[in-house]
């Protein structure tokens, strides 16, 4: 775990300077497309004195140079790139192709920089990743460690994009780990918190959007209406999903290779661009303004609409970009509307606690969707609003919803994906409390074909078994264990060996050296011991004394801490009303 860490360090401080180039390279392409200039600071797509045509055809220019790497260069650059980074993960091993690293950058900065409406996060997380990759996979490395690597270059990409490091950590746990182990925490934490550091120099150290929140009017009504408004984030995650993949459904219909796509949606772009300037380009500046309660209603509207229908249909036609942004400004429209309406706070409240209901209902991904408004704006006052509006819309996009806008990709692609975690059914149970405690056993010196009642008898569960009242028939015994005449352990026999054998004794065909496990061994112990050395069957023997056996464990028993869990989640009562058995004397 400690070289694990180690090398997550230069990760993360690789993972800033590569967010550090992404920015400034797409300042670098908006500014010479839009101002006419060479410079390489980050700015909005300037519409004031851009003619109309330039307007609609710079979308459509990036969306066919975009398309172009993609068949040329590497498919896997097309898309926001989360999906990617959870298919590297769970399909190929946390392998990643170094030529990504280079290609979805470059193909991120000529989609954002040309006025298509995505966010840099996307693909610095899918860049950041592929950089612990490609480390993890130069070195001697299991799969879960190249995992933890490369999750911890994507949330160090996220960390030095937004210097939200906490949050960074929770993405990562949340969405890309599939776990929560030190084995990769700790190299996530040490990545995030090193590019935090190396940022500082590059990009500063100040919230990305500050929110003086020392004025805040908080009161039990406004935590009410946050409810409200997570049901809203809710309903958002219902529209913009169903939005997303009905573009890509339609963008499939099309008559032409997808290579085309990204420029028919760029021309889709680049008409929204003309309804409502604003909504190209990543689109920093207005999150800012409506979150400080700069925006008017005409933005509000225009955001709202425009943002989210261009945002799903060039996202639909494989476009390269992320999608955090784009979804902050949405949500963060949504709740300035909410604020025409709601009672009165600050103006901009309503903003930034759309901003979270968005992150918790259209990604999922609640405890991120808390922590990352803070981080942003510094407005730690308000987390217990941001915890009951983000917590709202989560549930309830559980409810309407089988998978979230990130992962509903995946299963597009035939791949399960579950975001839920849950305590080990087979750590709870120990061997004791589920083994065969009295199994047939055999003598050295026994001669064979054995009785067939032995072959046909059951074997008896502990007196202690939690599961005994189950009524679950017994199987048949499939491993015999030998006993000497002071019945220790010598070996084992299987019901095959005994089925076949003719004229010969059990210590002709005994196994001198079976795997065995011991009683306070839990079950996911015996699973691994098993699937290890291919057997289905094992004695179980005492831990000080490993001659005596104290019965037998077979596959069938691993189902038993399942069965526990079921009943955990199924079975109702009453336990305070039930009363207790009188005492026969």
């Amino acid at each position: 775990m400690l070289l694990i860490i180690a090398c997550a360090l230069p990760i993360g401080a690789v993972s800033a300077l590569v967010s550090w180039i992404l920015l400034r390279l797409i300042g670098l392409i908006t500014n010479l497309i839009f101002y006419q200039r060479i410079r390489a600071d980050l700015v909005a797509p300037e519409m004031v004195h851009t003619p109309p045509w330039l307007t609609l055809l710079a979308p459509t220019a990036g969306g066919l140079v975009v398309g172009l790497m993609a068949r040329y260069g590497s498919e896997q650059i097309r898309g926001h790139g989360i999906p990617e980074a959870i298919q590297a993960i769970l399909i190929r091993r946390s392998c990643i192709e170094p030529r990504v690293a280079v290609l979805k950058p470059i193909s991120a900065a000529v989609s954002i920089g040309s006025g298509n409406p995505f966010g840099a996060e996307g693909p610095i997380i899918m860049t950041g990743g592929a950089v612990g990759s490609i480390l993890a996979q130069g070195l001697h490395l299991t799969a879960d460690e190249r995992k933890a690597l490369m999750v911890s270059g994507a949330a160090a990409g996220m960390a030095a994009t937004f210097n939200a490091p906490m949050a960074s950590v929770l993405l990562a746990v949340e969405l890309l780990l599939f776990e929560w182990r030190p084995r990769s925490f700790l190299p996530v934490t040490a990545a995030v918190a090193m590019s935090t550091v190396v940022r500082a120099p590059l990009l500063g150290s100040n919230p990305i959007f500050p929110v003086n929140a020392s004025d805040f009017h908080l009161n039990p009504a406004v935590d009410l209406f946050c409810i409200l408004a997570g049901a809203v984030g809710g309903l958002l995650a219902l529209v913009v999903t169903k939005l997303l993949y009905f573009s890509e459904d339609a963008f499939a219909r099309l008559p032409v290779h997808w290579m085309w796509w990204p420029a028919v949606a760029g021309l889709i772009v680049g008409l929204g661009g003309l309804v409502e300037p604003r909504a190209l380009g990543v689109g920093y500046d207005v999150i800012d303004d409506l979150i400080t309660g700069r925006a008017t209603l005409s933005l509000v509207a225009g955001i709202l609409v425009v943002k989210s229908l261009i945002w799903a249909l060039s996202l639909g036609s494989g476009t390269s970009g992320g999608v955090l942004a784009p979804i902050l400004m949405i949500g963060a429209a949504a709740g300035a509307l909410e604020g025409y309406v709601f009672p009165s706070v600050k103006p901009g409240f309503w903003a930034l606690i759309g901003l979270a209901t968005a992150i918790g209902g259209v990604m999922r991904l609640p405890l991120t969707a808390i922590v990352f408004p803070l981080e942003l704006t510094h407005a730690w006052n308000v987390l217990l609003p941001l915890l009951i509006a983000s917590a709202t819309a989560y549930g309830l996009s559980a409810l309407l919803l089988p998978r979230s806008v990130l992962t509903e990709k995946i299963a597009r692609r035939g791949y399960h994906l579950s975001q839920e975690y849950d305590v080990d059914p087979l750590e709870v149970l120990l061997v004791d409390e589920v083994m065969y405690t009295r199994p047939a056993t055999l003598r050295p010196c026994d001669l064979l074909p054995p009785p067939a009642t032995l072959l046909t008898s059951t074997v008896s569960r502990p007196s202690n078994n939690r599961l005994a009242t189950n009524g679950l028939p017994l199987p048949l015994q499939r491993l015999f264990p030998v006993l000497d005449d002071n019945d220790n352990l010598r070996g084992v026999v299987t019901r095959q060996q005994l089925v076949n054998a003719v004229g010969k004794t059990v210590a002709d065909l005994m196994i001198t050296n079976p795997v065995v496990v011991h009683s306070d061994d839990t079950l996911r112990t015996v699973a691994n011991l098993f699937a290890e050395n291919h057997v289905t069957s094992a004695p179980v023997i005492d831990r000080q004394c490993t001659s005596t056996m104290l019965g037998l464990i077979t596959i069938d028993q691993l189902l038993d801490g399942r069965l526990k869990d079921l009943a955990e989640e199924r079975h109702r009562e009453r336990p305070l009303g039930r009363q207790p058995r009188q005492q026969v004397s």
